[in-house]
């Protein structure tokens, strides 16, 4: 097993990358970081290109934090918890995730979606009875990060319309 290893990147060559990927699309502090080590630069190294590129506004975590979830709200019909885990993960502040989901969430809006997503869901799905078709909805819409008790409105609700029997 001959490996031969990559020529690490230097603090300037670093920066000067991450700025150009930044400018192409949004990125957060973690995944500067995350790339950072992946290029072998210099853990001593890693606070001053991260501080440099928010100085300059190349990233900011709650202009990230506010695309992420703009996105995966309208495109994905993700529900706020797992929005909010994946942020966490990423080393959102708290703080900027709990402002953001405030700004960019309805009720009504998402129940929307979740009937949209649960609806395509319904008429692609293989199912037994009602009650496999019930649980096969309720492990989707909770997989999109959805309560539970938006789901199960919204799967009830479906099933009546559609009228299937949940006996």
């Amino acid at each position: 097993m001959d490996q031969t290893l990559k020529k690490s990147k230097t603090p300037e060559q670093a920066l000067s990358s991450l700025m150009r990927l930044c400018a192409r699309r949004e990125y957060c502090t973690s995944d500067a970081r995350r790339l950072l080590v992946r290029w072998g630069v210099e853990p001593s190294a890693h606070n001053g290109v991260v501080e440099r590129l928010m100085r300059e506004r190349f990233i900011d975590d709650r202009r990230y934090a506010e695309a992420f979830v703009r996105e995966k709200l309208k495109l994905s019909a993700w529900g706020e918890f797992k929005i909010t885990s994946t942020l966490r993960a990423k080393r959102i502040p708290a703080d900027i995730i709990t402002e953001v989901l405030d700004e960019h969430t309805d009720r009504n809006t998402n129940s929307d979606r979740l009937t949209t997503a649960l609806t395509r869901k319904l008429r692609n799905i293989k199912y037994k009875d009602a009650y496999d078709l019930r649980a096969k909805l309720m492990r989707y819409g909770a997989g999109l990060g959805h309560d539970f008790d938006s789901v199960a409105e919204c799967v009830a609700k479906l099933l009546k319309d559609y009228d299937i029997n949940q006996d």
